[in-house]
């Protein structure tokens, strides 16, 4: 099909109304009418061979995945979601029912969301990429920089069930007995956007998990300037990920400090955060600590990196 009928094809399922949406695909651009407040705005890039390979995930997977990664950033900052658009690199490998069902996982998640997907750009490529913008609204956006010591440190979602996911996938145990949540979070992670929004008036800083708690956490250390201390018992109070290491013949410990995707919310914040449990203190100085039955030890904030040798 040409690009023309291509497009059609997203605007038949992806539609374009809402609040605020005036014009949506089918026309050169979008136009949109902001809300009396503050937008956030995010971009995040789904690129095939480095965020998917195509044997793991299906189509309608990739869709929803590329659209939740970007609504994630929106959730950490606690705005409330509005709209998003997609631009497409698309191989001359994928058909038209691949686009249909990228479309549609797209649209699932725009539809979870609560913010339409309302234009975007379709071009030909060598790799399968899908660049998702989001916008959001919110009166006080939550930054990193804003943590203090004497704040707790709040976590809501899951950490290292992802990871051990795709691990599981990679090794060829997708359906192994206690794997299927981890398959599953890794497949189709979903944006926290209600718990997000649960911040506003009780989180100095928050950050969302994409490349993995320790690395996360670092940033927003590094950007409130002060130390972060992490729980380990806290940390692993998960059994489902603790069966899913057990699966695997992996720490759990390891898979929760590094591993990445799971959009996990991580909060600082000196009370108790609906729908957030907490996992550790903010404490003057600089990096991260793990406090263990046995004391405290540093770690190092390492997590997925794109341009890490």
């Amino acid at each position: 099909m040409d690009e023309a009928g291509r497009i059609a094809i997203m605007a038949r399922v992806l539609g374009a109304g809402g609040p605020g949406i005036e014009v949506g695909i089918g026309d050169d651009a979008a136009v949109l009418s902001p809300p009396a407040t503050r937008l956030v705005w995010t971009i995040d890039e789904q690129v095939e061979g480095v965020h998917f390979r195509r044997h793991l995930v299906s189509w309608r997977d990739v869709g929803w995945r590329s659209y939740m990664a970007a609504a994630s950033d929106v959730a950490a900052m606690g705005a409330v979601p509005w709209c998003a658009l997609a631009a497409l690199v698309v191989p001359e490998d994928v058909d038209d029912a691949a686009l249909e069902a990228i479309a549609g996982g797209q649209r699932e998640a725009a539809d979870a969301a609560r913010a339409p997907v309302v234009g975007g750009n379709l071009a030909r490529g060598s790799v399968m990429s899908i660049a998702t913008t989001f916008l959001g609204t919110c009166e006080r956006p939550i930054e990193r920089c804003g943590a203090v010591p004497g704040d707790g440190l709040w976590m809501a979602g899951r950490v290292g069930l992802a990871a051990a996911g795709m691990r599981a996938l990679e090794e060829g145990k997708g359906t192994a007995p206690g794997l299927a949540a981890a398959v599953s979070a890794w497949r189709s992670p979903r944006a926290l956007l209600t718990e997000g929004r649960a911040m506003a008036g009780h989180a100095h800083a928050a950050v969302d998990v994409s490349d993995g708690l320790a690395c996360d956490a670092g940033h927003l250390a590094d950007a409130s300037g002060v130390q972060l201390v992490l729980d380990e018992v806290a940390l692993l109070e998960d059994k489902g990920l603790r069966d899913a290491a057990g699966a695997l013949g992996a720490s759990a410990l390891d898979l929760a400090l590094h591993g990445g995707e799971d959009y996990a919310l991580v909060a600082a914040g000196p009370t108790a955060i609906e729908g957030f449990r907490r996992i550790g203190e903010i404490r003057a100085g600089r990096g991260l600590v793990l406090r263990g039955v046995t004391g405290e030890r540093p770690i190092e904030p390492r997590g997925f990196d794109h341009f890490a040798r």
